[in-house]
């Protein structure tokens, strides 16, 4: 049995060895099955990433054109209130020169109404006067003091004679 026994031996641990080398062998593939599927969804991610960064440079584009939009906006809105501000103070004032100018004619109107008021009076007081001279001088009187208003004549329209069409002749001189 001792000659063998070492053959058994060398045989065990050969078999052991062959063991531990079937197992690494399945581990490194079993490693590179994992490594490969790693690969695979890295390239994924990868393509997943490049997708991404593409969409976020267009957002930023498109954010970027917004935020020009809207500051283009802000600027017209801005414009827009001074321009509102200043037909606001254009109004204001045109309604107070036509306040001005109401009062005024009316202060006008005012006026000539007694200056009518003192010339009626002062022609009252005339007639009177004339009146009284002549029934001091016992001369007739020429009126009575009821004025009578003369009709006012209206112009007379002229007539416009009917020209048939094709007689009469056009002097362009």
């Amino acid at each position: 049995m001792a000659p063998s026994a070492p053959r058994t031996r060398a045989a065990a641990a050969l078999r052991m060895k062959q063991i531990a080398l079937d197992n690494q062998d399945r581990t490194i593939r079993r490693l590179r099955a994992q490594l490969a599927t790693e690969r695979r969804g890295l390239a994924a991610t990868k393509k997943e990433l490049e997708e991404t960064r593409v969409a976020l440079e267009a957002s930023h584009k498109v954010i970027a054109g917004l935020t020009e939009i809207g500051l283009s906006m802000s600027k017209k809105i801005e414009r827009m209130k001074v321009k509102k501000q200043q037909v606001r103070a254009n109004h204001v004032e045109c309604h107070q020169k036509f306040q001005a100018c109401i009062h005024e004619a009316e202060d006008s109107m005012q006026a000539q109404h007694l200056i009518i008021e003192a010339l009626v009076d002062e022609k009252d007081s005339l007639l009177q006067t004339i009146h009284g001279l002549q029934e001091a001088n016992n001369a007739p009187a020429p009126f009575d003091g009821d004025w009578e208003e003369e009709p006012e004549e209206e112009p007379e329209e002229e007539e416009i004679e009917d020209i048939p069409l094709g007689e009469g002749e056009i002097d362009d001189e």
